[in-house]
């Protein structure tokens, strides 16, 4: 099961009516956030998930947006009794930035771990989270993320003693090891069923429609993607500041054959979303307007 979070929808600047864009999501009591810009612990707090549990933060880019609420959130984090590392992940610069904002919050009860990503897509595994990242085109360098839960993979004794895998080696092959005995070397797919359809959530903000974003977000349970404008008159300026409008995130999600889109990152001049929300939803039905702290619980499918 996965708990997913839109925190909230805005973009540019924050409102008192409408917050920055950011997302977490939990998965048996671990969570990952991506972005932080400002007022996102308020959010944060509103939800009630905890501040302690959040193991990883993920920055698409650095403008300030999506990373000016970094500061305060580690020294809340660092309140709640948090002691265990915490990881940071981002494009290049992560560590100059970081730097830069830890001048205001320098003393921290626990560790940070500095992962930049590069123009390779990077696999990132921390407990039950899988997270991938891919570049894409905004004035700075950008990064969109997916984070998937992986199924654990049944045991099938049938299997394990029709390729006479023996008894003691089982469990440890359940475990996913890999064993070698007197010259014979045995896998976990001797005794495990075929992968399961896990769970897999993209989220994508400050780019352009790329073709690689398709292939990226295939077969989604949710993407959740920019809309900074929902009137296609927008499209020349989007074209100049690297930024999507509603229908082009939708045409995305039906390409990638997502299951549901929640349109997030709102201009400041887009005052009322839903006016444009059948401008995606005939591209892509099930297109979604996003809002604040709106939570949707994700279970496994057989």
């Amino acid at each position: 099961m996965l708990d997913v979070c839109l925190l909230a929808p805005g973009g540019v600047m924050p409102f008192y009516d409408r917050f920055l864009t950011s997302m977490i999501v939990s998965c048996n009591g671990s969570m990952a956030l991506v972005d932080c810009g400002e007022g996102t612990q308020i959010l944060l707090k509103k939800l009630k998930w905890g501040l302690k549990n959040i193991d990883i933060i993920c920055f698409t880019h650095y403008h300030a947006d999506h990373i000016a609420g970094l500061p305060g959130l580690l020294s809340t984090i660092g309140n709640s009794g948090r002691e265990d590392e915490l990881i940071l992940i981002g494009p290049s610069g992560l560590q100059n930035v970081v730097e830069g904002l830890m001048v205001i919050t320098p003393q921290l009860p626990y560790d940070i771990k500095l992962i930049e990503t590069s123009d390779k897509l990077v696999e990132y595994i921390h407990k039950d989270f899988v997270i991938n990242s891919l570049p894409v085109q905004h004035s700075v360098d950008c990064m969109m993320y997916s984070i998937e839960v992986m199924r654990t993979r049944k045991f099938d004794k049938d299997k394990a003693e029709s390729q006479s895998v023996p008894m003691k080696y089982w469990s440890r092959l359940q475990k996913e090891e890999i064993i070698e005995d007197d010259g014979i070397i045995y896998t976990p797919d001797m005794v495990l069923s075929n992968r399961r359809k896990g769970l897999k959530i993209c989220y994508c903000t400050d780019t352009r429609p790329l073709p690689g974003i398709v292939e990226f977000i295939k077969n989604a349970d949710l993407f959740i993607c920019e809309g900074m404008y929902g009137d296609d008159a927008y499209a020349e300026k989007v074209k100049d500041t690297n930024h999507m409008l509603f229908s082009e995130a939708a045409n995305l999600s039906k390409q990638g054959d997502v299951k549901e889109l929640w349109l997030t990152h709102f201009s400041p001049a887009l005052q009322n979303p839903y006016e444009f929300l059948d401008v995606a939803k005939n591209v892509f039905q099930n297109s979604v307007i996003g809002e604040e702290l709106m939570v949707k619980e994700f279970k496994f499918t057989d």
